[in-house]
């Protein structure tokens, strides 16, 4: 596939900057791309199914991108802090990074055709993007980025 996550800054839900993609943790990650406020539920639909997979590898986590225009302060803070009152759990603010950014270069760059759907890409901690993917989970979607994911550190699986 040979392409790479471009570089973008956010800031978690933690109130953290973090830089994309090198303040990755681990070695292979998800990072789930959304563009409306609808595809939570499609991102929610991954959730149960990525979680199996961060108990099952060592190396592995994921992060849920909510992708915005760019915006000024005042707006971004209304936008971040009704997120953050809506997500309790300390791990998912973590792991939920809100993109300001000029969207149209960085769809570009994914090969993101439009905001109707979300797009799920596999990343190493370099940003070598191994995997692709759109839309709610299915059993297909799901052994695909099952196989990805052994095929590319299989030493990776947890003995327990």
């Amino acid at each position: 596939m040979n392409m790479q996550f471009p570089n973008v800054s956010g800031n978690d839900l933690l109130k953290n900057i973090v830089n994309l993609p090198e303040d990755l943790s681990s070695g292979l990650n998800v990072l789930i791309v959304a563009f409306q406020r609808w595809h939570q539920g499609l991102v929610d639909s991954w959730v149960p199914f990525l979680n199996h997979m961060v108990e099952q590898y060592a190396d592995f986590d994921y992060y849920e991108l909510p992708t915005i225009r760019k915006m000024n302060w005042l707006s971004r803070g209304f936008i971040d802090n009704g997120m953050r009152a809506g997500i309790p759990s300390r791990e998912t603010r973590r792991r939920t990074i809100t993109l300001y950014i000029d969207k149209e270069p960085f769809k570009d760059t994914l090969r993101i055709p439009d905001e109707s759907d979300i797009h799920l890409f596999l990343v190493t901690s370099e940003g070598e993007i191994l995997w692709t993917e759109s839309g709610a989970v299915s059993e297909k979607k799901a052994e695909s980025l099952m196989r990805a994911v052994k095929e590319n550190d299989p030493s990776q699986i947890n003995q327990n």
